[in-house]
């Protein structure tokens, strides 16, 4: 699958989801670095990447057309349980359920919306 992870999704996430065999943009370390959320909204369709992020102000894009996003919420973030978060997040939809779907993961529920219904579990 085709991943865009933001700058706030540790390292450690980025090796272990390549090493599942998804196909993970970084942009730490490239001229992309820093880029506003719109930027990196853009580069997320423009290439057709699902999105992961602890940027919660994503989660208003929901009923635009996408690819896919993940937006992890926890009361108090620290690298394993972003990390944790995340790979338990991109199990919860296969790779032709992602595009339009939003999966928020918070520290116990998360919730699921897909652009043609909105539901959660």
């Amino acid at each position: 699958m085709k991943l865009l992870v933001d700058e706030n999704i540790p390292r450690q996430t980025v090796h272990a989801l390549r090493e599942l065999g998804h196909d993970v943009l970084d942009i730490r370390g490239t001229d992309k670095q820093g880029s506003s959320d719109r930027q990196l909204w853009q580069i997320a369709q423009e290439q057709k990447r699902l999105l992961i992020t602890t940027d919660r102000d994503f989660a208003v894009r929901r009923t635009e057309p996408h690819f896919g996003m993940l937006i992890v919420c926890l009361r108090q973030p620290n690298v394993r349980r972003i990390h944790d978060r995340v790979m338990a997040g991109i199990e919860q939809c296969s790779e032709t359920e992602w595009p339009g779907a939003l999966v928020m993961v918070r520290d116990v529920a998360r919730s699921v919306w897909r652009q043609s219904q909105e539901r959660s579990d």
